[in-house]
């Protein structure tokens, strides 16, 4: 059994098998310099307004909870990331719906690690009570959702790296024109 890595699969006993991590193999300095910059930059915009972060323009009524600087981390990483695939290389894929939900995920995130009552829209729609009675107890789960939106955008971009890989073959004959084949 021999385990090695090509430049775009993993080659396990004469087998290609490409799965989203191998493709991170391939990926250029360009696209980890973008991958880093953008999730440094995502820790701070979500970091600094939620007060998870303590800083002088922004505060927070109630204490920031235990998982919440985790929860910035891996949606930071996963924003950088998920982002980066949209910088071109040989395979880019054009969809842009992975980013959309992606883009659903770290809102989520934010909304999650956010103090409930520092919430516009939950003070607003709820009141300050029924913004720690009921918007509280569900950012947990907001957090969980907006981190499987982000791996589930981020997966689908990575597996869709060399999905269609095709090289594009040109041809000189016409729409409609006989090969002589028949």
């Amino acid at each position: 059994m021999q385990l090695s890595t090509s430049k775009a699969f993993l080659v396990y006993l004469g087998e290609k098998v490409p799965n989203c991590f191998t493709s991170l193999l391939t990926w250029s300095t360009k696209r980890w310099i973008v991958a880093v910059s953008v999730g440094v930059l995502t820790y701070f915009v979500i970091a600094l307004p939620t007060a998870v972060v303590e800083n002088p323009i922004f505060g927070r009524d109630i204490a920031v909870t235990n998982w919440s600087v985790t929860v910035i981390v891996i949606s930071s990483i996963l924003t950088g990331l998920l982002t980066a695939t949209y910088v071109k290389n040989e395979f880019s894929d054009e969809n842009p719906r992975q980013l959309k939900i992606g883009g659903l995920g770290a809102l989520l995130s934010y909304f999650a690690v956010g103090c409930p009552v520092c919430n516009k829209l939950a003070l607003v729609a709820l009141g300050y009570s029924g913004a720690i009675q009921y918007f509280a107890p569900i950012q947990p789960y907001l957090a969980v959702a907006g981190i499987a939106l982000l791996m589930y955008s981020l997966r689908m971009r990575l597996n869709n790296e060399y999905s269609c890989s095709l090289p594009f073959q040109t041809t000189n004959k016409s729409i409609g024109e006989n090969d002589g084949g028949n």
